[in-house]
């Protein structure tokens, strides 16, 4: 099978790429913000437990994140004067209204991200799949007063048809194909891809990885130089991939804020949000 939602390019045979005020590398946090339904299996940290009901174990490990995790993550983004790109569970507009408010309160980016992590998309006929999108960008919009304009999918699962319904709904951009360094266009009219990350994301490198604080500390700062190193001639994306239920735990805190401090500390840095990445790259390419 063929990919049709985008053609091989190359980074070597494009034009070069130039962030506002000339910075090397635009960077932002996609801050995962997540409701999970208590008796269905979801993200696990011990999956021996993971089909009991009620599962006390990882339900309340996920629930930390809402609870205390993601105010502790708020607060190192604050100091560094980083503004969150929020990839949010349509639930957690009914289920933790506090944190639709800290967000609005600090202009942060709201991109759908599908109704809640428990559930996937995959194998939704095209019209279930229309209503669903359309009700999650609606109570995302009704919640923060902002319609979404980027996406992605819970664990970045979609169907062939969802950058395409997604576009009908009026995003322009989605994140669930991490294949670049760099934003590209998708043959689907309007629709842009922006760069995310499966493997800079806290997710998998505690709980699949098993690596420290330490360790994040070091591969944040690897990623952040090389990235800066290539940007010499045409501009990068880096994008942390963050869950308040993982990098929110008490002793790994220090870690991202050391991380933000080294990133923010150095010249030619875009501090910024996925919205203002795909309007600028939209904007000068069009």
């Amino acid at each position: 099978m063929e990919n049709e939602l985008y053609d091989f390019d190359p980074i070597i045979d494009r034009k070069p790429i130039r962030w506002p005020g000339d910075a090397r590398v635009a960077f932002y946090v996609g801050l995962n913000v997540e409701h999970f339904l208590l008796g269905r299996p979801s993200t696990s940290l011990n999956e021996a437990t993971a089909t009991l009901v009620p599962d006390p174990l990882n339900h309340g490990w996920r629930d930390y994140g809402a609870r205390v995790g993601f105010w502790r993550v708020m607060e190192s983004l604050d100091r560094h004067g980083i503004r969150a790109s929020v990839l949010l569970n349509s639930s957690v507009c009914d289920h933790y209204p506090q944190i639709i408010e800290a967000g609005k309160a600090r202009d942060w980016a709201w991109l759908a991200h599908g109704r809640t992590n428990s559930v996937l998309p995959a194998g939704m006929s095209e019209d279930e799949e229309r209503a669903e999108l359309a009700a999650i960008v609606a109570t995302i919009e009704k919640a923060t007063g902002r319609r979404p304009r980027g996406w992605m999918g819970p664990a970045l699962n979609e169907t062939f048809r969802t950058p395409a319904l997604l576009a009908e709904l009026g995003l322009s951009y989605v994140l669930d194909w991490t294949s670049d360094d760099q934003p590209f266009r998708l043959n689907v009219p309007g629709m842009l891809s922006v760069p995310y990350s499966v493997e800079l994301n806290d997710l998998g490198l505690f709980t699949t990885h098993g690596m420290t604080g330490p360790d994040f500390l070091q591969l944040v700062k690897d990623q952040f130089d090389q990235l800066y190193a290539d940007s010499a001639a045409s501009g990068r994306v880096m994008a942390l991939a963050l869950h308040p239920f993982v990098i929110g735990q008490a002793f790994r805190a220090k870690y991202l804020d050391q991380a933000l401090e080294y990133i923010a500390g150095h010249p030619g840095v875009w501090l910024t949000t996925s919205d203002e990445i795909a309007d600028h790259y939209a904007g000068s390419t069009a």
